[in-house]
């Protein structure tokens, strides 16, 4: 038999490690979604937003937690199906029966396999897809889309800087009765009256038409008040459309290409230059993560000797040994980002502990596979 095919007892066990590597991602996924969701609550809230919207501007995160719960429920699920069949004297059986080290551990090998890939696929691909989605729909929201939903009667937050009062929205679109306060500019904060107007869309942000009104700001050098009235004066809503527009696009949003090579086209570019590189690093070596954390859950259930009772020596070490890893990667992603000489550390925290749990646990069947294949030659 080929080191790799799977017998039966490798199907048992590799399904039910799939079922429970589902159900837990599935969990944990859902708790990571309900506990991003909430800071939307307020804003979907405030601007009178539906639950579709709602859905759908959370919902563009689920890839993302997806590929950031996956390596440790992997992890968890080994150890609870491993620790379970050793408890049930399920693995004291295999190995009376003559399977090695390496013939135990395949199932959870290959699940961890698929894992890995799928981490590969969501890193690459959906994850930046997903993200970049967010921005533009979380944008919209900002600038556009809200605006057309001013509530009449209360005073609409539109950003920090820009506040609406409408006193009667009419069907037709017309509103009466306008109050603007706009800090957006620190040099005159202004306070602009108009009796009606009306939502126009403009180019890249929405705007208002004001008839008939005033508008008073006070100049932050003199201190004075200047007062002027108008016809007709045409006001944007959005926060810093411009700004936005020619915004420098975040790490998350970019492809490798893009983050490996990327083209500085300002400071902020030129200041987050090694972010990028370690955003690509990062996402190339986050789902070796995975068999990694598989292998520290193996050496745990089947290594060292069994106990009627069972043991938490080893589970706690594997546990602690994980979070540990978690936090020195989260750590080396940080500095990393300010010392480019530090990246190859990101793929040695990623790939190593793998490497020596499996030369740890592998290592001694080695010479006696060796030699069974020259008799057999």
């Amino acid at each position: 038999m080929k080191p790799w095919q799977l017998t039966r007892i490798d199907r048992y066990l590799a399904h039910q490690l799939a079922v429970a590597l589902t159900a837990l991602t599935v969990g944990l996924v859902a708790l990571g979604w309900l506990m991003q969701s909430l800071r939307f609550v307020e804003t979907i809230a405030n601007r009178g937003l539906s639950v579709g919207v709602f859905l759908k501007l959370s919902g563009l995160g689920i890839p993302g937690i997806t590929a950031t719960v996956l390596p440790i429920t992997t992890f968890l699920v080994v150890q609870f199906v491993y620790e379970r069949i050793t408890t049930d004297r399920e693995l004291t059986v295999m190995r009376a029966a003559g399977l090695s080290q390496f013939a135990l551990a395949r199932p959870a090998l290959a699940v961890a396999g698929v894992t890995m890939l799928l981490c590969f696929l969501l890193n690459l691909l959906v994850v930046p897809m997903s993200f970049t989605a967010f921005r533009q729909f979380d944008f919209e929201i900002r600038n556009k889309l809200a605006a057309f939903l001013l509530q009449e009667g209360v005073f609409n937050q539109m950003s920090e800087d820009l506040t609406v009062y409408v006193r009667l929205r009419q069907p037709d679109g017309a509103l009466r009765g306008i109050l603007i306060d706009d800090g957006r500019d620190k040099k005159s904060h202004a306070t602009i009256l108009a009796e009606t107007g009306r939502l126009i869309v403009g180019a890249a942000a929405p705007q208002v038409l004001l008839i008939n009104g005033s508008r008073q700001a006070i100049d932050a050098k003199t201190g004075r008040l200047e007062v002027g009235t108008f016809a007709e004066y045409t006001l944007d809503l959005a926060q810093s459309a411009k700004e936005e527009q020619q915004r420098f696009r975040d790490a998350g949003e970019m492809g490798l290409d893009e983050l490996l090579h990327p083209v500085i086209v300002n400071e902020l570019g030129a200041r987050n230059a090694g972010k990028f590189r370690v955003e690509a690093h990062r996402r190339l070596s986050s789902p070796f993560t995975v068999m990694s954390f598989a292998m520290v859950a193996l050496v745990s259930v089947l290594s060292g000797a069994f106990s009627r009772h069972g043991g938490l020596i080893r589970p706690s070490v594997a546990v602690l040994t994980v979070v540990g890893l978690l936090a020195l990667s989260l750590v080396l992603n940080n500095v990393a980002a300010r010392m480019p000489v530090l990246i190859p550390l990101i793929w040695i925290v990623a790939i190593m502990p793998g490497l020596g749990c499996a030369f740890y646990l592998f290592g001694p069947e080695l010479p006696k596979r060796a030699a069974l294949r020259g008799k057999t030659a």
